[in-house]
């Protein structure tokens, strides 16, 4: 048994007879005070540089979808993630990028947002709130939270093509390389090429070493 058992112990009890005042709270006092806990409790967390460790319910009027994210779900299958929601209840948070301090924008989870606000079973079931999982500050560049949307997209195997090439030239038009795309979102290099070519924009060439192999 660890040396510190006696304190764990201690720490835990002493924990749930501070949240039992909890109880009484309304509920958007409860809420702020719970996110408030969560945050707290992740800034001693051994996994605090995980953004998982610390998931918050936020208003959900406060989160607003990005305009880059090239995933389209077909009627069946959002029917389907509604009903899984109303089934099974939140299992995933939303992945978002915090702006300032009252207002989100999803980085993966879009859909998961919708079901919230379309569906009132659920949207009275959460108090009209979301949970959000927050990027980490370093990745809040827009370059790196459009990789970040696509990476969470192909991981899962699905993503428009047609949305792909304008981010593809939305990349290029930050600086980045064609390896850098690459890496980023999971791609090879004829991949990255044939978006290229697919956007019909002679700019996105420019930088562009071509072989030489039909001399």
């Amino acid at each position: 048994m660890s040396l510190f058992a006696g304190t764990v112990e201690t720490i835990i009890t002493e924990a749930e007879q501070l949240f039992a005042g909890l109880k009484g709270l309304p509920i958007e006092d409860k809420i702020r005070a719970i996110n408030g806990i969560r945050q707290a409790l992740h800034t001693h967390s051994p996994f605090a540089g995980e953004p998982v460790d610390c998931v918050l319910w936020v208003d959900a009027d406060t989160v607003d979808a990005n305009d880059y994210n090239p995933n389209n779900v077909a009627p069946p299958e959002m029917r389907l993630l509604e009903r899984s929601i109303q089934a099974d209840g939140y299992t995933q948070p939303i992945v978002a990028y915090q702006d300032d301090e009252n207002h989100y924008e999803v980085v993966d989870g879009f859909h998961r947002n919708l079901v919230a606000r379309k569906c009132s079973a659920v949207r009275n079931r959460v108090h009209g709130h979301l949970p959000i999982s927050v990027i980490k500050g370093d990745r809040a560049d827009i370059k790196d939270r459009m990789a970040a949307t696509i990476r969470h997209n192909r991981a899962r195997g699905v993503h428009g093509v047609v949305p792909m090439v304008d981010i593809v030239a939305d990349l290029i038009r930050h600086g980045w390389t064609d390896s850098e795309i690459a890496k980023e979102l999971g791609m090879d290099a004829d991949e990255v090429l044939r978006f290229k070519q697919h956007s019909g924009l002679p700019s996105l060439f420019k930088d562009q070493e071509f072989s030489r192999a039909w001399e």
